[in-house]
């Protein structure tokens, strides 16, 4: 053999995602802010697993991660077949009940997702987050308001009347 042929004793694999062509991979979080927090986060731990276990349709892989100790920051890793999946999920109960709940009363948490498109497009939401993490540790940061308020509008999909948010920016803001 010559002598700058690398011999590797690591079995090096990877995946074929041929047959996931519009696959969506989203990381969600939850940052603990106070004390309260935790009790918010523990309970709704469970929940969030009986949700994932239901197998909702076009969930692929649901996967917890813990992300640090200070601030405390769990969460997960999603994968889901396709946008139009993890949209009608998000229409769906119970998550419409609790994204309107964090949205009255964060119950001392902060939360946050980034999510990535097979097919192209990125977007991020950082709801009650002190400190920067993830996309806002490099990009400007903006108001999610007006075109940068949906999911879909932010991975630039354009607001689609088959996915209205689950929480109107009407019901929010009152300007």
């Amino acid at each position: 053999m010559p002598a700058n042929v690398l011999r590797s004793a690591v079995h090096r694999q990877t995946i074929d995602l041929s047959g996931y062509p519009d696959l969506v991979v989203i990381y969600l979080g939850l940052r603990v802010n106070t004390l309260t927090g935790l009790k918010t986060a523990f309970g709704l731990g469970p929940q969030i697993d009986a949700s994932a276990a239901a197998k909702p349709d076009g969930l692929l892989l649901h996967e917890r991660i813990f992300y640090s100790f200070y601030p405390a920051n769990i969460g997960m890793r999603q994968y889901w077949r396709d946008m139009d999946s993890l949209l009608a999920w998000t229409r769906s109960e119970p998550h419409p009940t609790w994204w309107t709940q964090f949205m009255k009363d964060s119950g001392g948490t902060g939360f946050w997702h980034e999510t990535y498109c097979m097919r192209g497009g990125m977007e991020a939401i950082y709801d009650n987050i002190s400190s920067s993490i993830g996309f806002a540790r490099f990009a400007p940061n903006v108001d999610a308001r007006g075109a940068r308020y949906s999911a879909m509008q932010r991975a630039g999909r354009g607001q689609t009347t088959e996915h209205p948010t689950v929480v109107p920016e009407s019901d929010l803001y009152r300007d």
